[in-house]
């Protein structure tokens, strides 16, 4: 915006760091149930303990209700933490974040489509793909 670039090149630029956000907070919700404490600095499931409902969450509440009564007791009762998180893993939750993270990551490569091509525009388009990386 301060560089004067037109409504749409602003336009496109704000897409793509929205949906690269939200691709790259999508794949660390996914890596609070998915990876280890070592990778993360923090135990596995502190985002769910601290009462974060992210993607994977949302997604197993809708297959898993019972997860709802151990969040609403807030993992009060020993081994609900440990409970919560076995059902998040088995539902369809983690691979249903993966793939809305990956839709967010495509959306926001095609934002950048309208550049022209230079190794800037490349390094945009590698960032988007290297936050998915992080799943594998």
């Amino acid at each position: 915006m301060l560089s004067e670039v037109s409504d749409s090149l602003t336009e496109d630029l704000y897409g793509y760091g929205r949906h690269f956000g939200l691709a790259f907070q999508i794949v660390d919700d996914i890596l609070d149930f998915t990876g280890s404490t070592e990778e993360l600095g923090k135990p596995a499931g502190s985002d769910l303990r601290s009462g974060n409902l992210t993607a994977p969450v949302l997604y197993a509440l809708e297959e898993k209700p019972y997860l709802e009564v151990l969040i609403e007791r807030e993992f009060a009762q020993p081994g609900d933490l440990d409970q919560a998180i076995a059902l998040v893993k088995d539902s369809q939750g983690i691979e249903r974040s993966r793939q809305l993270a990956t839709q967010h990551s495509r959306i926001a490569i095609k934002c950048v489509e309208n550049l022209s091509i230079s190794s800037s525009r490349q390094a945009l388009v590698k960032l988007a793909d290297y936050v998915l990386s992080r799943l594998y």
